[in-house]
């Protein structure tokens, strides 16, 4: 018997598949605008300046100052090039660094989005905004920041490195395994959330091996779109409060954080969700979903301790704190206790520990 449950479908424009990038002037024509500011991080600047050639007479030129965990003083610089060139539209290309700076300049000017995703985070399909100030990290669920159009095209994930592919991928699976316990679950996001991981579960391993997998690689971005969707319909539990909580306070990378924790919250969890670790398990080929995904990063080439992200030992009390305050619902009670041996554990590298209910 299905159990009762609310769904809200998202608006949303996908364009899937390899080559669309040539579609984007087509999109900005469509959405009816005129200025287009070209959005990226500094090391994508010349492929955004491609876009901007690409775009003719629609493009405003290119902002390439995004940053990881979208501070608001960046977006403040980006707001005042966005008047000061009488944009109307803003084209978040890259990872979510990126598209979260397209998201908080939607939010305070109201200009039309496009994303085009190059790696697997996810943000572009999700109604989420997360900023820095002060050295920390809020996030805030609004429609005002969900991109009018997304367009995924597989070439432009084929040089995303091996290693990012397998973080930037993980992160996805992240957004999944959450959806499958979180309190709002519905079948319809569930179903998303299995498939989405083992599309990423079989793809991420061969580009680990072999990066020009163009299979592999449309396996991936599908996998990720997939995963974002979750994201952005039901929501979060302590997996994306800790990682929040880990990156605003130690300036951690987004996506090798969250596949440094994501089996030991999994773990957490397992004896208060046992269908959804079941799911996981089988979407991953696993036994156990905690292992399994301990296992994917292994395969994947990732790190597994905080410690070797930069995070120091004396920052594993801190962090407990912090994941503690202000808690997202979660399926098991946050306990700081044993919220801080996870931290420990993460930070070591340890395994994850399952415990028994």
């Amino acid at each position: 018997m299905v159990d009762a449950f609310t769904y809200t479908g998202l608006p949303a424009r996908v364009i899937f598949g390899f080559g669309t990038l040539s579609r984007l002037k087509a999109e900005v024509e469509r959405l009816g605008a005129q200025r287009a500011l070209v959005l990226s991080t500094p090391p994508q600047q010349p492929l955004a300046e491609g876009v901007s050639t690409l775009l003719g007479e629609r493009s405003a030129g290119v902002f390439a100052d995004a940053v990881m965990h979208t501070p608001v003083e960046v977006t403040e610089r980006a707001i005042q090039v966005v008047r000061d060139l009488q944009t109307d539209c803003t084209i978040a290309l890259g990872g979510g660094s990126t598209i979260g700076l397209g998201k908080a300049i939607a939010l305070r000017t109201d200009c039309l989005q496009i994303a085009i995703p190059t790696t697997y985070a996810g943000s572009e399909m999700t109604p989420i905004l997360g900023e820095m100030k002060d050295g920390v990290k809020t996030t805030q669920r609004t429609l005002r920041v969900l991109p009018e159009t997304v367009i995924y095209d597989v070439d432009l994930s084929l040089s995303l490195p091996p290693g990012l592919s397998g973080t930037s991928g993980i992160n996805a699976i992240a957004h999944a395994v959450e959806a499958l316990y979180a309190q709002d679950r519905n079948p319809i996001v569930s179903l998303m959330a299995e498939e989405g991981i083992a599309a990423l579960a079989r793809a991420l391993p061969i580009i680990a091996e072999h990066p020009g997998d163009r299979s592999a690689r449309a396996d991936a971005l599908y996998g990720a779109w997939l995963c974002g969707v979750c994201l952005g319909s039901v929501g979060m539990a302590l997996h994306h409060k800790l990682c929040h909580t880990l990156g605003g306070a130690f300036d951690l990378p987004h996506a090798q954080t969250h596949t440094v924790v994501l089996p030991h919250v999994t773990a957490y969890n397992a004896p208060y969700a046992p269908k959804a670790m079941a799911r996981i398990a089988k979407a991953l080929g696993a036994q156990d979903a905690a292992q399994g995904l301990h296992e994917l990063s292994a395969r994947v080439g990732a790190q597994r301790a905080l410690k070797d992200l930069g995070m120091p030992r004396e920052g594993i009390e801190r962090a407990a704190d912090l994941a503690v305050t202000n808690p997202y619902w979660n399926p098991r009670p946050i306990e700081r206790g044993a919220v801080r041996d996870l931290i420990a554990r993460a930070w070591a590298g340890d395994p994850p520990a399952t415990e028994t209910r």
